[in-house]
């Protein structure tokens, strides 16, 4: 993948959070040129001036909470929708079609009923967000199969590892509870936490990324479902933390069953774990990272960046 992104001109929305600066660190090893948009996504007028010289876009810029999305849908639209519809009407007038990268999400298919999980589950989205992203998913694939261009979605599993805080409260729940542990907090989990989440580590995400870039022409127009393809329980992840934690710092961290406070979304009881074959046999990709190696790495560079901002 060096080779490939050698020379390429490349531009990042969202380079400031937790995706975007992991994607945007891993491509800073590369001699590729790299571009980062820093005005409002919700202005159209930006993309003819963004696009010019671009060979790839990386699109992480986003709202990210499906709570925020489901009260304010006509919000959401302008930012998680309307940009990429002036994207491409900006890639249609000029004449330009770089390659288009997205980040998409495995709750888009909603409340899957078996798992693992691949592309060919039908799709049952619960919330306004989920329903906004598989609309971004079918506009790039109208761009992919009308307007001559090439894009891919990457519908990705529970993230986590080091990072940007995640900007939404529903997110980033994992490192969430990393960050207590290392202050001594008890973790909370919700009812039993028997339901079954698929984590993978960041860096394997951002090579997946990465990786889609690279083979763009074999996944243009369609969507892959990206994860560890191992799962585990919520109440299974807390404990892993909880006993990572306490090695790493040698004090003892409490897992506490709390019932699920109201007004909480389906979605939250779902089970899933993700069938990533067919974007592994298309790219090579693999996840490399088990979840309690990706824990001793969070906690370590999380620790680390708490002693500074004590400092």
């Amino acid at each position: 993948m060096k080779n490939f992104y050698a020379g390429k001109r490349i531009l990042v929305t969202g380079a400031t959070g937790y995706l975007g600066s992991c994607v945007l660190r891993a491509l800073s090893d590369w001699s590729c040129e790299v571009k980062v948009l820093q005005t409002d996504i919700r202005d159209e007028n930006i993309w003819p001036g963004l696009l010019k010289d671009v060979d790839i876009i990386f699109h992480f810029a986003a709202q990210t909470s499906a709570y925020v999305a489901n009260e304010d849908p006509v919000n959401d639209v302008k930012v998680n929708v309307l940009p990429v519809a002036a994207l491409l009407a900006a890639c249609s007038k000029h004449h330009l079609r770089p390659d288009i990268i997205f980040s998409g999400t495995v709750t888009q298919a909603g409340l899957t009923q078996h798992w693992p999980v691949n592309e060919s589950v039908k799709d049952d989205p619960l919330t306004v967000y989920d329903i906004h992203k598989l609309t971004v998913e079918h506009y790039l694939r109208y761009y992919s199969r009308q307007l001559g261009g090439r894009a891919v979605t990457l519908r990705l599993a529970n993230l986590y590892g080091p990072g940007p805080s995640a900007s939404s409260s529903d997110r980033g729940i994992l490192n969430k509870m990393v960050e207590k542990a290392l202050q001594g907090k008890p973790l909370t989990v919700y009812g039993d936490g028997n339901f079954i989440r698929d984590y993978i580590f960041i860096d394997d995400v951002a090579r997946a990324f990465l990786a889609a870039g690279a083979h763009i022409d074999a996944l243009k127009g369609n969507y892959y479902v990206i994860g560890s393809g191992k799962g585990h329980t919520v109440a299974d992840m807390a404990q892993i933390v909880a006993q990572e934690a306490a090695r790493h710092t040698g004090k003892s961290v409490a897992v506490e069953h709390v019932p699920a406070p109201e007004g909480l979304s389906p979605i939250e009881f779902r089970n899933f774990v993700a069938d990533t074959a067919s974007f592994s046999s298309l790219t090579g990709w693999q996840a490399e990272v088990d979840l309690t190696e990706g824990v001793r790495r969070t906690i370590q560079t999380m620790e680390t960046l708490m002693r500074q901002r004590q400092k």
